[in-house]
C-alpha cells in the first residue's frame, strides 16, 4: 500500500477540476433537457425502470443497507473505534450541540415536515402487505414501519460515507472527495485519472438531483403553507418566487462558509424544530404520546431484524408494489443522498474518533427522529380515530397540505402553521447552501481537507440548483427526477461496498502499525556524566522561544541530517526539509510502494505553569514572559506529545531510530 501523506507545506492553489465540472454539468443538462422536452415519455420510461429495479434488486437493497449499518457499528465497537479522524492531537471543530444540529439539518431537512404526519397516516390507513392480522395493532405497526424508513439504516449509510471520506481526508491528508476512499484499492494514479473523475462526476450529479428534488418538495410545502395561512393561491409564479428567494439566501449562507452560515442556520433550525415538537407534545394527549414514544421505540428495535430482511416475498403483486413504493424507494433515496450528506458530515467532523463519529452520526439525530415521527404520527392517528377522517384523506392524497390540516386541530393553528413555513424555508436554505458547498468542493482540485472551494464556484452551483428546480417545476418533471435519483442509487450502492473494503483494509493496516509502535527496542542513550540533577533541571526548564529555535538549529537539524545521510548511503531515498517560518523540521524516508516514514519536530508555544511565574491565579499567557516553548515530535499520525528540548544530538538520533525501527516493524507485520 502506498503512502497517503502529501506534502502540505503552505496552501495549494485552488483550481476547478474541468473534467468533473464539465462532465457533470453536461450530463445534468442533458437529463434535464430530455425530462423537460419529453416529460410524459420520460416519466413513463423512468417509472418502468424504477419498477424493474425494485422487482429485480429489492432483495439486494435490503441486504446492502443491512451490511452498511452492520459494518459501521462493527468499526465503532471494535479496536478501530479510538482512531481519530485527523492527527492524534486533533480536536473537534464543533461542539456536540452544533455538530448534532448540522447533522440533523443536512441529513433530513424539509422531509421531516413533509412526511411527519403523512407517512404514519398512510401506513395506518393503507397498511403494507402482511400487516393486517399481525400481532401489533395497526397504530403501532404504522409507527414502527415509519421508524424503519427513517432509522438506523439511513443514518448508518450516511455514517459509512462520511467516515470513509473523513478518515482518508483528515487521517491521510487526501482531498475530501469520493475518489479518495478508493485509493487503497485502485492506487493514487487511477484515482487521479478517469476512474476518479467518474466517481466524483457521479457524486456531483446525484447530489444535484437529490437537492433539486428536495427543493421541489420544499417549495410545494412552502406554497401549501402560504395558501393555508394567507390564502395565496398555489401557482408557478409563487413557487418560482420562493425558489429564487431561497437560492439567494442560500448563496449568502454558502459565502460565509460552514463555520458561520451553515452552522448558525442549523442551530436556528434545531431550535425551531424542538419548539414545534414540544408545543405539539404539550397541546396533545401528553401522557398518551410519551407512552407511545417508549412503546414505538421498543416495537422498532424488537422487530428490526425481521423488518430489515422483509421483502414481502409471500404477499404477491400487492406486496411487491408496496415495497417498491415505500421501503425500496426510501433505501434508494438515502443512497442517492449519501454522497452529499456524507461529504458534508465528513467536512464538519474533523477531530472526532471513529467511535464517536459513528455513534453520534447514527444515534444523535435518531433520537430526535423517533420523537418527531412518534409524536406527530400518534397525534395524527389519534385525531383520525376520533373522527377527523378528512385529515387522513388530505395527508394521504396531498402530503404537503396534510401538515397544515393537522395543525388546524390545535389551538393557535396559524401560529404553528407559520412556524412550520419558516422552519421549512430554513431547512430549504440549509439543504441548498450545504449542497452548493459540497458540489463546489467536488469540482475543485488542489483542495486540502481543511479548505473549501472558491466562493464564486459555490455561488455557481447554488444558482444552477435553483435553475434546475425552476425548470423542472415548469416542466412538471419532479416525479421523473425522483425516479432518476432512485435508479442512479443502484450503481452507487456498489461503490459503497468498495468503500467498506477499502476502509477496513486501511484500518487493519493502521492497527498493525499501532501494534508495532508498542514495541520498545532500545533505551535512550545517556551522555557520559549526565546525572540525575541535570535530568531534573531539564524537567523543570521552561525555555524561551529563542532558546528552542537555537536547539532546533544546532542539535535537532544536525541529528536529522546525519540520519538522512546514513540512510542515503544505504540506498534509501530521504528528504530533509526545514520550514523556517513555522520552525518545523521534517525527515521523510521513502519506501516506494510501501508506507513512508515521517519524523517531524515542531516548535510549540505553551503557557507556563503558575509556579514557574512565581504568582497565583489563572494564567492567560498573553505576554511572551508567560509562555515557554517545546520541540515536540510528530509522526505521520500526528503529535506524540513529548519534548526533545535538553536532548543531546546522540539522544535525538536514538529517538529517530526508535521511531524508525517501530515503523520498519510495522512494515514487516503488514507484509
Amino acid at each position: 500500500m502506498q503512502s497517503f501523506i502529501d506534502d502540505d507545506h503552505g496552501q495549494r492553489p485552488l483550481e476547478v477540476n474541468r473534467t468533473v465540472f464539465i462532465a457533470s454539468a453536461a450530463l445534468t443538462a442533458l437529463l434535464i433537457a430530455i425530462t423537460m422536452l419529453f416529460p410524459d415519455r420520460t416519466e413513463a420510461l423512468l417509472g418502468l425502470a424504477l419498477g424493474w429495479v425494485s422487482d429485480h434488486f429489492g432483495w439486494y437493497y435490503m441486504l446492502a443497507l443491512a451490511a452498511y449499518s452492520g459494518f459501521v457499528l462493527f468499526i465503532a465497537l471494535s479496536r478501530y473505534g479510538d482512531i481519530r479522524l485527523g492527527p492524534d492531537h486533533a480536536t473537534p471543530d464543533f461542539n456536540y450541540v452544533t455538530w448534532a444540529a448540522m447533522l440533523f439539518s443536512a441529513g433530513i431537512g424539509i422531509d421531516l415536515l413533509f412526511f411527519g404526519a403523512s407517512e404514519p397516516l398512510a401506513h395506518f390507513l393503507t397498511p403494507p402487505g402482511g400487516t393486517e392480522g399481525a400481532l401489533q395493532p395497526a397504530e403501532r405497526a404504522a409507527i414502527a414501519q415509519t421508524f424503519l424508513h427513517w432509522g438506523v439504516h439511513g443514518w448508518g449509510l450516511y455514517a459509512l460515507v462520511g467516515m470513509a471520506l473523513a478518515y482518508f481526508a483528515y487521517r491521510h491528508k487526501m482531498p475530501l472527495a469520493l475518489r479518495s476512499a478508493l485509493v487503497p484499492l485502485i492506487g493514487r494514479e487511477r484515482a487521479a485519472g478517469w476512474i476518479g473523475h467518474t466517481v466524483d462526476t457521479f457524486g456531483v450529479v446525484c447530489t444535484l438531483f437529490g437537492i433539486a428534488t428536495s427543493l421541489g418538495i420544499g417549495v410545494l410545502q412552502a406554497n401549501a403553507g402560504m395558501t393555508h395561512i394567507f390564502g395565496i393561491e398555489s401557482s408557478k409564479l409563487v413557487q418560482a418566487t420562493i425558489i429564487v428567494t431561497v437560492i439567494i439566501l442560500a448563496g449568502l449562507s454558502a459565502i460565509s462558509g460552514v463555520e458561520r452560515g451553515v452552522r448558525r442556520l442549523s442551530e436556528i433550525n434545531m431550535g425551531f424544530a424542538t419548539l414545534l415538537l414540544i408545543a405539539l407534545l404539550l397541546m396533545g394527549p401528553t401522557l398518551y404520546l410519551l407512552n407511545g414514544l417508549v412503546q414505538n421505540i421498543g416495537d422498532y428495535f424488537q422487530g428490526l431484524i425481521g423488518k430489515t430482511f422483509d421483502v414481502y416475498a409471500y404477499d404477491g403483486a400487492e406486496g411487491a408494489s408496496w415495497k417498491a413504493g415505500w421501503t425500496v424507494f426510501f433505501w434508494a433515496w438515502w443512497l442517492a443522498w449519501s454522497p452529499f450528506v456524507g461529504l458534508f458530515i465528513a467536512r464538519i467532523s474533523r477531530g472526532r474518533t471513529l467511535r464517536e463519529f459513528v455513534l453520534g452520526a447514527m444515534f444523535i439525530p435518531l433520537g430526535f427522529i423517533f420523537a418527531w415521527f412518534s409524536i406527530f404520527g400518534n397525534s395524527a392517528i389519534d385525531l383520525v380515530n376520533n373522527g377527523a377522517v378528512e385529515l387522513g384523506e388530505i395527508a394521504v392524497n396531498d402530503p404537503a397540505m396534510g401538515l397544515f390540516a393537522f395543525f388546524d386541530h390545535y389551538p393557535a393553528a396559524s401560529l404553528w402553521s407559520g412556524l412550520a413555513v419558516v422552519l421549512g424555508l430554513i431547512f430549504f436554505i440549509t439543504s441548498a447552501d450545504s449542497g452548493a458547498l459540497v458540489l463546489a468542493n467536488l469540482s475543485t482540485k488542489g483542495l486540502t481537507s481543511e479548505q473549501d472551494a472558491p466562493i464564486w464556484l459555490r455561488l455557481f452551483w447554488a444558482a444552477l440548483t435553483g435553475l434546475i428546480t425552476l425548470g423542472l417545476l415548469f416542466a412538471g418533471g419532479f416525479n421523473s427526477l425522483q425516479s432518476v435519483v432512485v435508479v442512479s442509487a443502484l450503481p452507487f450502492s456498489v461503490i459503497l461496498l468498495l468503500f467498506m473494503w477499502s476502509l477496513h483494509y486501511s484500518l487493519r493496516q493502521e492497527a498493525t502499525k499501532r501494534k508495532a509502535e508498542n514495541i520498545d527496542f532500545a533505551p535512550a542513550i545517556p551522555d557520559k556524566g549526565l546525572g540525575w540533577k541535570e535530568r531534573l533541571s531539564r524537567i523543570v526548564h521552561f525555555p524561551s522561544r529563542r532558546f528552542v529555535e537555537q536547539f532546533l538549529r544546532e542539535t535537532v537539524e544536525p541529528a536529522m541530517a546525519e540520519v538522512s545521510q546514513a540512510l542515503n548511503q544505504r540506498g534509501l531515498d530521504t528528504e530533509l526539509s526545514h520550514d523556517a517560518e513555522d520552525h518545523r523540521l521534517r525527515l521523510q524516508v521513502k519506501h516506494g510502494n510501501e508506507m513512508d516514514f515521517f519524523y517531524m519536530v515542531n516548535l510549540i508555544g505553551c503557557a507556563k505553569p503558575v509556579f514557574a511565574l512565581g504568582q497565583s491565579g489563572n494564567i492567560a499567557a498573553h505576554h511572551e514572559h508567560e509562555r515557554y516553548y517545546r520541540a515536540e515530535v510528530f509522526l505521520r499520525e500526528g503529535g506524540q506529545e513529548y519534548d526533545l528540548v535538553g536532548y543531546s544530538k546522540a539522544q535525538v538520533i536514538n529517538d529517530i531510530l526508535n521511531q524508525y525501527e517501530r515503523h520498519m516493524q510495522f512494515l514487516h507485520l503488514d507484509r
